[in-house]
Parts: C-alpha cells; sequence; structure tokens
C-alpha cells in the first residue's frame, strides 16, 4: 500500500511530545462491571456523563494527545456537539476502537481470537466520517504451561494485518495491538520470548499485508513476569526485558510505541514506563495508551456524583501530568507524592 502523507499529520500529532493516548474505550460489559462495583447504574447516559467528566477535564490536552472511543461514545454528545468534534476542538484527536471483542478460537481451548473483520471496511468508513483518525484493534496472546500456540499468535496476527491495511486504505492511523496478557505464573524470561515471537509474527503479516509502518503505531504491552508468579521484578529489569525485545522485532519505521497498562496498578504502570523512557537512544517514540491506569482513582472520586466532578478531574489530570513526565524519564515518587 502506498504511504498515505495524511496520515503521517495524525501520527506526528498523536505522538507529541510529552503525550499520550487516553483509552476511553471500555465495552458496556467491561463499563458496566467497574460501575457495579461503585452502585453506579450503567446506561448510555451514565456512560456519557462519566466519559463527558474525563474529556472535559481542564487542562487535559496537555498530557493527552487522542482519546479511543467506543463506537457507543462516537455517537453520543456533549453540549450538543458529537463527541468526534468536541474533543477535536479541545485538542485532542478522535479515535475509534473497531474489533469487536474476543471469542474462543475453535480448536484451541483457553485460546482466543478477536472478531470485527466482517464489515469492517464499511464501519471503517463511517467512523471517518463521523470524525474519528484512528483506530485500534486488540488481540489476546495468554501465557501457560503449554500456551500460546503458533496457531493463535498467526491466526490473530493475520486478522491485526487485515485492520491495519483497511485502516490506512480509509484514511485512519491504526493502532495494532496485540497484547501479551500478564495474568498467569510465568517467569519476565517467559513472556520475553512470548512477546518476541507475537511481535515476529505480527510484523510479518502486516508485512505481507503490504502495511506502511510509517503510518501505523504499535500498542503493546511491557514485558512482565505473571502477577501470580513467586518471582517478580524490578522496574530496571522490565525496562531492559521489554526494550531488547522491541529492539530485537519493531522496525525503526515505526513512528511509534504506546503501551498498555495491561492490569498494573497506576503507580506501577507509570513507574515502568518511567524506567522504559529513562534509557537513551529508542528509536521510535515511546509513550502510553492507558485506560484504568488513568482512570481508576477519578472514576471512584466520581463515584457517578455530579458533585464530585471537579476532585474526579483533578485525579486524571494528575495522573496524565505523572505519566507525561514518566515519557521523559523525569517521574519519581517524590513527584508522586508532591503530586498528591
Amino acid at each position: 500500500m502506498s504511504f498515505a502523507p495524511a496520515l503521517s499529520s495524525t501520527v506526528q500529532a498523536l505522538l507529541a511530545p510529552g503525550s499520550g493516548l487516553l483509552a476511553a474505550d471500555e465495552s458496556q460489559p467491561t463499563i458496566g462491571k467497574r460501575f457495579a462495583s461503585l452502585d453506579i447504574p450503567s446506561t448510555p447516559a451514565t456512560h456519557l456523563a462519566y466519559r463527558q467528566m474525563l474529556f472535559t477535564t481542564p487542562g487535559l490536552q496537555e498530557y493527552i494527545s487522542g482519546v479511543i472511543l467506543f463506537d457507543e461514545t462516537i455517537r453520543q454528545q456533549i453540549n450538543g456537539v458529537p463527541v468526534p468534534e468536541f474533543l477535536a476542538q479541545a485538542g485532542m484527536i478522535p479515535g475509534i476502537k473497531v474489533d469487536l471483542g474476543t471469542e474462543e478460537m475453535p480448536g484451541f481451548p483457553d485460546e482466543k481470537i478477536t472478531s470485527g473483520l466482517d464489515g469492517l471496511r464499511e464501519r471503517l468508513a463511517e467512523y471517518r466520517q463521523l470524525g474519528a483518525r484512528f483506530t485500534k484493534w486488540r488481540a489476546v496472546i495468554t501465557i501457560n504451561r503449554n500456551l500460546p500456540s503458533q496457531a493463535c499468535i498467526t491466526a490473530n496476527a493475520s486478522s491485526l494485518a487485515e485492520f491495519a491495511a483497511l485502516s490506512q486504505e480509509a484514511g485512519l492511523v491504526p493502532i495494532v495491538e496485540p497484547e501479551v496478557l500478564m495474568d498467569g505464573s510465568h517467569t519476565l524470561a517467559r513472556c520475553a520470548e512470548v512477546t518476541e515471537q507475537t511481535l515476529d509474527t505480527v510484523f510479518a503479516e502486516l508485512a505481507r499485508h503490504d502495511v506502511a509502518f510509517e503510518g501505523m503505531l504499535l500498542k503493546t504491552a511491557m514485558v512482565l513476569p505473571g502477577k501470580d508468579g513467586p518471582a517478580q521484578a524490578s522496574a530496571q529489569e522490565i525496562a531492559t526485558a521489554t526494550l531488547h525485545c522491541l529492539h530485537q522485532t519493531v522496525p525503526v519505521t515505526v513512528p511509534g510505541i504506546v503501551f498498555l497498562s495491561g492490569g498494573q496498578s497506576d503507580v506501577d504502570a507509570t513507574v515502568r514506563l518511567n524506567a522504559i523512557c529513562a534509557v537513551p537512544s529508542a528509536p521510535w517514540t515511546l509513550t502510553f495508551s492507558y485506560g484504568r491506569a488513568l482512570q481508576d482513582q477519578s472514576m471512584k472520586t466520581w463515584h457517578g456524583k455530579a458533585s464530585n466532578t471537579d476532585a474526579a478531574q483533578a485525579a486524571l489530570h494528575r495522573r496524565a501530568q505523572c505519566n507525561s513526565l514518566a515519557t521523559h524519564g523525569r517521574y519519581s515518587v517524590d513527584t508522586e507524592r508532591r503530586a498528591s
């Protein structure tokens, strides 16, 4: 596929220095579970009220360059203005999650395949018309004693590549997200092995589908030991393993890598991002694309009450600022204490 220069301006805007992405693309079931834990009713109206609280945070655009939306949200309005237009006016680029979630992979117990390719070309055209400028597709890779299978990695890599090619065809920047899960008891070394295997396969499929690397972003997990494993790792060990894996697998023509938090605590996600970004000479822009690691405290503070908006927005602004500092390798726990 010939590279469309128009994609470059979107990529560069998303990778503005010190900026990252706010992943506000939780599906109805996912946001419903989070609301239920706080006794907040889960309806389109409460979803919009919550996201309106996030998107209207004063100064958020200083640290957030783009927002990943869910299908429900991209069709809603804030103060009579369509959400994508509202975000653009606020200085944040609207994007959209376009996969339809995961399902069991036939013949491969405990492994998932992501659905949503059927009718994707038409949906992308509609999302472009609604104001989206970039897209995201998530694949899930599970680690245990016998997994992942190469069949699962290859099937998901092929879907990611087809999604990316269709997105670029539609004039949208694809964010390719193969997530190696931190669930389990695997070691740091095992995660590094699986992540390298996954990324090698993904980029081979992207090349086979003629995806322009210059017009895409990679969203990936850090290399982490399983959260239930007996041997955890320091931030420096995680940074070393992550960067080694990326140098082995990611072409230098990919302009940026945005890390997902993947179940880490908000502080852990920032500390580890800082350790990665503090290492000089990476050929890509490194930043964040966090969901819960940005929103968790803000959602708990908001608790479904308009009277809590200012405090909830302050919590979001603080986390975004801390992660912005981390992209420069300038975050510290002392920073966290001062921000609190």
